[in-house]
């Protein structure tokens, strides 16, 4: 079994010295454009150059972060920004946006791609679908238990890693949409505001959006056998004390040595850790806060773990050849794959005592406060002379700080001819585009007649409804679907498709392989984050039949976009801004007292429904519906409105208004379409 590589966080120069020095394999940075922590340090050009040379002179991988969704209007200073990171030779980037996986696959094929948690990789079918797409590397999400790990892990060929210390984010990485929604601070643009750290209630029950931080560090040796290749911990907005910290324990746990627990806590910690997830135990026990104590506790310990990085780690081992004649002396330095070679100045012929090897060695093997040790010396020396030790000190430096040099060299990624050509602005040709519905359970459906298409999660459906509604019926296929409950849901897929359904609706890239693998078609939704012509173009390739544009787009950008496909927006509806796992209000007053009709209310006693996805996750709804049926759509082929707890009564009202083209009178939000998102 392979010893899966320390990941570790870099938020600024400080935080790359403790990581590096503190036994990390790899590092994952920010440029100063197209990351998801824009709030962290990161690092400009040169920064980034120094960085990837620092890293490299002594052995450790520097992976860089373009995981950002990306607009049209972005797409130049992408290019820019891929350039910039493959001169500095990189060892991979980290992506979520499809066009950002396009063109480093086109540009730069050298340079590695992994993909980001942002891409939300939580079930074998999703997976699957990365590796296909050009991946060479993926994440996979939070919320897995060690068993669906392995499951993944078995199913796919390339890399994987798993996070194993940090925040728990509440939501599925890349389905949260709270910051985005509640202030214009987008998670997926590297911005969140992290709203859900705030007092939300459940009842009696406090900060019910806020999960204690991850620390799987006890497990470490059980997920190297599942498979998994990395190690992550997250934090590249954390102080570089957590950094060397985390990092240091993450080593000697994976050795199976121990660690300094009330340490690691205290540096940073929310009410202590959970390891909820991964031990499949989804309760209240895995929710916390940061209280005054966790506080208090790291102020404590923060000098003590500032000396964990204080100074040079001997990370590479050398092999030292010294030889000396008459004439000259000389010494090689090598890593086995570089050598550095130098020549010190004539010795003397001795008068009390000649050098010999061992007083040779005693000299040149003294690497301290460089990140060298001495793996083997060999010396051949005549007989009868000597030399100072200060000059063999000199020789010793000078060939160190020459290998040094070396191994630090860039190595830029040779650059192939690609570049992102302007988009021609797509014309749907429809003077209005039509109307589909989506319907939360099957007794909800209206105005039947009124609608092109007619979304239903696939629970919902049965063979009735199939050949009532034939090819206007579309499967909803569940936002996240966990391992666990794939085999039970591919056989009810598997069932409707024999009786006659013919297309599927996916917000999660796991759908499209699904779809595909059932034969049916696929119809791309809200959640692929589809911001660019780029990505659209790409999901256009993959044989979509139509796509739902991101509704964190605003609508000047959605009518400039290119390429062919049919798309379309939701235009209506309370829309989810986070996919939950571990259900709060289970977590809180238990399923039976909920009866699926759960609420949370803010710091400012605003409620937000709770859907239910028969068990399995929930979804967070926004307070008051996106309603936009005033506003012209012209130029895209659909328009979904997107019902939840609405009547039959109810469902009739807003249908009609949209037919009219008629403003509502009720409280409601025109969402991002008509707002400036950072």
């Amino acid at each position: 079994m392979q010893t899966p590589e320390i990941l570790s966080p870099v938020g600024g120069e400080e935080q790359l010295i403790a990581a590096v020095r503190c036994g990390a394999d790899a590092v994952y940075l920010g440029g100063q454009n197209f990351n998801a922590r824009r709030n962290a340090a990161n690092f400009t050009e040169t920064d980034l150059q120094k960085a990837v040379s620092y890293c490299h002179a002594r052995g450790v991988k520097v992976y860089v972060t373009v995981n950002t969704i990306v607009l049209d209007a972005e797409l130049s200073a992408l290019e820019e920004e891929a350039d910039r990171i493959a001169q500095a030779g990189a060892d991979a980037v980290i992506i979520q946006d499809m066009a950002v996986l396009r063109l480093f696959q086109t540009r730069y094929p050298t340079l590695k791609r992994y993909a980001s948690t942002q891409t939300a990789v939580h079930n074998i079918d999703g997976a699957r679908f990365l590796e296909s797409a050009g991946f060479d590397s993926i994440v996979l999400a939070r919320e897995l238990s060690l068993t669906e790990i392995e499951s993944i892990c078995s199913a796919v060929s390339i890399q994987k890693e798993a996070f194993i210390h940090g925040a728990h984010c509440m939501s599925v990485s890349g389905a949260c949409y709270l910051s985005a929604m509640l202030g214009g601070r987008s998670g997926n643009r590297g911005l969140c505001a992290q709203p859900c750290r705030l007092n939300w209630t459940s009842g009696d029950h406090s900060y019910a959006l806020s999960l204690k931080d991850m620390s799987l560090l006890s497990h470490l040796q059980a997920l190297a056998g599942t498979g998994v290749n990395s190690l992550k911990i997250e934090g590249r907005m954390k102080r570089p004390e957590y950094v060397a910290a985390a990092t240091a324990a993450c080593k000697l746990a994976l050795s199976g040595k121990s660690y300094d627990a009330e340490s690691l806590r205290a540096v940073f910690s929310r009410s202590g850790f959970t390891d909820g997830y991964l031990r499949g135990k989804r309760d209240g026990q895995m929710f916390g806060y940061r209280t005054k104590e966790d506080v208090t506790g790291t102020d404590i310990v923060l000098s003590s773990l500032a000396a964990l990085y204080r100074n040079e780690t001997p990370l590479v081992p050398v092999d030292l050849t010294f030889s000396l004649d008459e004439s000259a002396s000389y010494l090689s330095v090598s890593d086995g794959k570089i050598t550095a070679a130098v020549q010190g100045g004539a010795p003397e012929r001795a008068i009390h005592r000649a050098l010999d090897e061992e007083s040779a060695k005693k000299n040149l093997e003294k690497t301290g406060g460089t990140p060298f040790f001495v793996r083997s010396f060999t010396a051949e020396i005549t007989e009868g002379y000597t030399m100072p030790a200060s000059a063999l000190n000199a020789m010793r430096r000078e060939a160190l700080d020459e290998l040094l040099a070396l191994r630090g060299r860039p190595q830029p990624h040779r650059r192939e001819e690609y570049s992102i050509l302007p988009p021609e602005r797509y014309q749907s040709g429809l003077e209005k585009p039509a109307l589909w519905a989506r319907f939360c359970k099957k007794q909800q459906i209206a105005c039947e007649g009124s609608f092109e298409k007619i979304l239903l999660p696939a629970e919902e459906i049965d063979a009735e409804l199939i050949a009532q509604l034939g090819k206007k019926l579309i499967a909803q296929l569940p936002t996240v679907l966990f391992p666990e409950d794939e085999p039970a849901f591919d056989a009810t897929l598997e069932t409707l498709a024999s009786q006659g359904l013919s297309g599927v609706w996916t917000n999660n890239v796991y759908g499209i392989a699904l779809g595909k693998r059932l034969g049916l078609t696929v119809h791309g939704g809200y959640g692929l984050n589809i911001s660019n012509t780029e990505a659209l173009q790409s999901y256009e390739a993959q044989g979509l039949a139509s796509l739902t544009l991101s509704f964190e787009l605003s609508m000047a950008a959605i009518k400039l976009l290119g390429g062919e496909q049919p798309r379309g927006i939701v235009s209506y509806g309370s829309l989810p801004l986070m996919q939950l796992r571990n259900c709060p209000i289970k977590a809180s007053v238990g399923c039976a007292a909920c009866g699926q009709k759960g609420e949370l209310t803010d710091r400012i006693q605003v409620r937000f429904p709770i859907e239910c996805d028969h068990y399995r996750s929930v979804a967070l709804l926004n307070s008051v519906p996106l309603d936009i049926a005033e506003r012209n759509m012209r130029g895209l082929d659909h328009q979904i409105l997107y019902f939840t707890r609405e009547t039959p009564e109810e469902i009739a009202v807003v249908t009609a208004r949209f037919y009219s083209g008629e403003k509502t009178e009720t409280a409601h939000t025109t969402g991002l379409y008509y707002r400036t998102l950072f």
